[in-house]
């Protein structure tokens, strides 16, 4: 195997985790969900599942990749032969991902430079998102950029490269968060029939929790939601925080490291609630809200933007070249686990095996591209959905691979090498690890019975 390179210290680890996991789930599926489950509902269900929830399954992954010193391709087989097929789907996962992901992250390119450029108000114009994605070639160069840009960040390393890059651009991130969700506050507007909706109205919406007309079902709604967009906040299911694990040294607190990856993403996650709803609901009440994704990010706060006036183009070309770099963070987290993963199989160079990634992940990009001209078709999926290129792959990925990796991680910790080798990793150098109980715990029984269960709701089974 290759030797390992390692994060120059904690502060590189956390923001480099913490980046991957600032992405467009949080930006544009959080505010979507906390806005129709209940608010601040949500958000109290969302926070015990991060405590509980996510941080078993966060703790294992940066556990297994320290422990192991080996890639997510490697690092299962490491622990147990037999679980060897856990580190194929692992690898596959971010290849899968990224493929549609760097096209998402080319439309969002398009409207920062749009933006940039001074054109943000045509982005208003009824059909033209549609009209954008559907041409042949614009989204096409936009995902090339994207790509790109991914793949020399990659290219350059864990610390010139990806470590460096994270350190620069988190903290102009999270600072362009918070300006735009203290501006969402400031916000009002008063509509054609003279009712005045504000920013704090809006706030109130997101975090006010919102108990009329709940029953068991509306909360076990909420509870499949949140526990669902804890794999996008904390990027887990996808190999990186397994490759990202082994790049920690063995002299650092893993556990102190755990717990600032946790929090900063779980507060990127909130502070999204507070850049988009209050915002959007503002100048389009409840209806803004209805939609997530695309809808969400390309439609509707355009709109936002455009109704502010003069500052909503500034506020605009802020807003989308965070995501931008958000979405970058993301990106390069997912080429880094499926290049450190054919860097240990194939023994090549760093720089040779990134590229050959590259050209496979962009081939199978163009298709995703081209999957709304071109290739445009589509299918009933099993959960009722219809789908097209970019729908499908999003499916198989998250709603299949995903729950099955951790439902089988949760099998190999909790049963096989058992819980212990979990947490004498984290208390190698005489850590305290506080929540020792609660992990086993849920390592064992309670977060294998979960997965089961979204895996059977999310596929569409029941």
């Amino acid at each position: 195997m290759t030797s390992r390179n390692s994060f120059s210290g904690q502060l590189g680890f956390v923001l480099t985790a913490a980046g991957c996991a600032v992405g467009l789930g949080n930006i544009w599926r959080f505010p979507y969900l906390a806005a129709k489950d209940g608010g601040g509902l949500f958000l109290l269900v969302y926070l015990v599942l991060a405590v509980t929830f996510g941080f078993t399954l966060l703790t294992t992954e940066i556990a297994i990749g320290r422990r192991t010193q080996k890639c997510a391709l490697f690092a299962y087989k490491a622990l147990h032969p037999s679980f060897k097929h856990l580190g194929t789907v692992a690898c596959l996962i971010p290849a899968i991902l990224l493929s549609y992901y760097c096209v998402v992250g080319g439309w969002v390119m398009k409207y920062a430079v749009a933006f940039l450029t001074g054109g943000g108000q045509d982005t208003v114009a009824d059909g033209y998102f549609g009209n954008f994605i559907s041409s042949q070639y614009e989204p096409l160069v936009y995902m090339l950029v994207f790509m790109c840009i991914t793949a020399l960040i990659v290219s350059r390393g864990v610390n010139s490269g990806i470590e460096k890059f994270s350190k620069t651009i988190m903290p102009l991130l999270f600072l362009m968060i918070i300006g735009i969700a203290i501006f969402s506050l400031t916000l009002s507007h008063t509509d054609a029939d003279g009712n005045t909706r504000t920013g704090l109205d809006g706030l109130k919406v997101f975090a006010v929790p919102d108990f009329s007309g709940l029953t068991l079902e509306k909360l076990w709604v909420t509870f499949l939601d949140a526990m669902g967009q804890l794999f996008y906040s904390l990027s887990l299911a996808a190999g990186i925080m397994v490759s990202y694990g082994s790049y920690v040294r063995k002299d650092e607190n893993l556990v102190q490291g755990i717990n600032r990856i946790e929090f900063f993403d779980t507060l990127v996650a909130f502070l999204a609630g507070f850049m988009v709803i209050p915002a959007v609901y503002v100048f389009s009440g409840y209806e803004g809200l209805e939609s997530s994704g695309p809808g969400l990010m390309f439609v509707n706060l355009p709109k936002v933007f455009d109704s502010i006036g003069m500052a909503g183009g500034v506020v605009g070309i802020i807003f989308f070249v965070m995501v931008v770099f958000a979405a970058l963070t993301s990106s390069v987290g997912m080429l880094e686990a499926v290049v450190s993963s054919y860097m240990d199989k194939y023994q090549i160079s760093r720089r040779r095996c990134t590229w050959l990634s590259f050209a496979a992940i962009v081939a199978v990009a163009v298709v995703v591209c081209l999957g709304y001209n071109v290739f445009y078709f589509e299918v009933n999926m099993p959960n009722g959905v219809k789908a097209q290129v970019l729908d499908l792959l999003d499916y198989v990925s998250n709603n299949i691979m995903m729950p099955v990796l951790e439902i089988g991680t949760c099998i190999l910790i909790g049963w096989v090498a058992t819980p212990d080798s979990i947490v004498d990793e984290l208390t190698a150098n005489g850590e305290r690890f506080m929540r020792r109980k609660l992990y086993a715990v849920m390592i064992r029984y309670v977060v294998p019975l979960l997965l089961c269960v979204l895996l059977v709701k999310s596929t569409g089974l029941v």
